[in-house]
């Protein structure tokens, strides 16, 4: 499995600030609610909490939370927040590390499922999860849609950003499901590279994982809204259920 940390002390200081709407207040509380409403006052378990965009505020609810990410420059930033030293982390890999107690509730939210770059650590992560959660908990995921129909026969690379300053682009291996997003920054010195590796996934296979693991599919939308999943989503929000006893 892919042990290395792509989000170190350059990554964890502007992060924040590069989420763009996804750090809107309106949009962090409709995730907090789906959460909040799931979770029903008892513990959840976030995988890549990283500086606790929706940690916080969902403990803020008064709903216990526990995070699991393999950054400590992420986490660092979570602890500086007001609340954050309120919130337990784990240092370690969310696809294997596993915490005391059991959760009402898990998530991974905004694609970080494809941050595990191999479909083996992928179903280890729905195994670690089916594992922390209680009997007729919930697993929710927020991921994209692979968006291969923008790349036209023989072209693998989709660029995302382009300015005078800035560039950014996804390269797919359709063969492996492997991705990355590349980013080139131009200063008035020199210039910098960030590169991302991912491994993209299917809502069918994720659906899989999940059976393999013990749970099924609960629910499936096109955003947090709840909105009907279709064919030309472009994400979704999908919610597995592990069997009561």
């Amino acid at each position: 499995m892919d042990t290395v940390d792509y989000f170190g002390e350059s990554i964890a200081a502007s992060y924040d600030e590069s989420l763009g709407e996804m750090s809107d207040p309106r949009a962090i509380a409709q995730v907090v609610d789906v959460l909040a409403a799931l979770a029903d006052g008892g513990r959840a378990l976030e995988l890549g909490i990283g500086t606790g965009r929706i940690a916080l505020p969902l403990a803020s609810r008064g709903i216990p939370v526990h995070g699991i990410d393999m950054s400590q420059a992420m986490v660092a930033k979570l602890r500086a927040k007001p609340g954050g030293e309120s919130v337990g982390v784990t240092v370690g890999d969310f696809a294997t590390t596993r915490v005391d107690g059991s959760f009402r509730l898990a998530y991974l939210v905004f694609n970080t499922i494809m941050n595990l770059t191999t479909q083996e650590a992928q179903v280890a992560c729905f195994r670690n999860v089916a594992a922390h959660l209680e009997p007729g908990g919930c697993f929710v995921v927020e991921v994209m849609v692979p968006d291969l129909r923008r790349l036209p026969p023989g072209q693998n690379a989709v660029a995302f950003e382009i300015s005078e300053s800035r560039w950014a682009f996804d390269v797919y291996d359709v063969a492996t499901q492997q991705m990355s997003s590349n980013y080139f920054q131009i200063g008035e010195s020199q210039g910098e590279y960030a590169f991302f590796p991912f491994r993209y996934v299917w809502p069918a296979e994720l659906d899989l994982m999940a059976q393999l693991a013990g749970m099924r599919l609960r629910e499936r939308w096109d955003g947090w809204t709840g909105q009907p999943f279709g064919s030309e989503s472009r994400q979704h929000v999908s919610i597995w259920e592990k069997a009561a006893k």
